[in-house]
């Protein structure tokens, strides 16, 4: 968190905390001296019910401390280490909905599409997650670069380019069994379809089970796309655990 003197940059999470976090900063603004670190009792001291300790360590910097906000940015960037690594694929009604969601969480996502126009968006420069949109044709042929541990999401605007994506990835599952999730937009019948059909590939029933499909948490109901996208989103993180 970077406390300047009538801004604040980032979080500690808030409360009783964040508050006499920033009153320190500022007081060391005003009175000079080194860094320090302080130790905060949650219950005690603050009057918060949650318990626990938290140690904060305070870190001055002057004004023009380029090499100083560096160390810091790095720093941060080791400890918030993106939580998600995403590969979606489709850039539709739900895919933009759901990316618009995944940008505002610690969130590396690959954002593929056959299409190539479809990434021209304003709103992408001022995401918070790292965000690589990618135009591949044929789609699946991206999936052979995904980073490992990706969680991959499925919902092109065809339901040939979606058989043909989930088929890539159990190629990548028997070849180095290093994607996490393959999910599937969908209902259980689309399904139903495509694993008769990815089984006359030669695929087994124990690659297939490999596929979630429908995908989202259950128990949120809706059609909209920013409710499938709560779902989705829900249940990546509920997986990350």
């Amino acid at each position: 968190m970077l406390v300047l003197a009538d801004e604040l940059v980032g979080t500690i999470g808030g409360g009783h905390l964040e508050f006499e976090a920033m009153a320190q900063a500022r007081a060391l603004m005003t009175e000079g001296g080194a860094g320090l670190e302080r130790r905060y009792a949650l219950g005690p001291s603050l009057g918060q019910c949650c318990g626990g300790v938290v140690w904060l360590r305070y870190e001055p910097l002057a004004r023009g401390d380029l090499a100083g906000l560096r160390r810091l940015a790095a720093r941060s960037a080791r400890r918030l280490a993106p939580a998600l690594r995403v590969a979606l694929f489709g850039a539709g009604h739900v895919g933009h909905a759901l990316v618009r969601l995944l940008t505002t969480l610690p969130c590396e996502l690959h954002w593929i599409d056959s299409r190539d126009a479809v990434f021209a968006l304003q709103w992408l420069d001022d995401a918070t997650g790292a965000v690589v949109c990618e135009h591949s044709a044929p789609v699946e042929a991206a999936v052979s670069d995904l980073a490992a541990h990706s969680q991959v999401l499925i919902m092109s605007f065809s339901h040939a380019e979606d058989l043909e994506v989930v088929a890539a990835c159990l190629q990548r599952q028997r070849a180095r069994a290093d994607l996490d999730f393959i999910g599937l937009i969908g209902s259980a019948t689309k399904w139903a379809v495509f694993r008769r059909r990815l089984a006359q590939r030669g695929f087994s029933a124990q690659e297939l089970d490999q596929v979630t499909c429908p995908i989202g948490l259950p128990g949120i109901h809706g059609k909209e796309p920013e409710v499938i996208a709560v779902a989705v989103a829900a249940q990546l993180l509920q997986r990350r655990g």
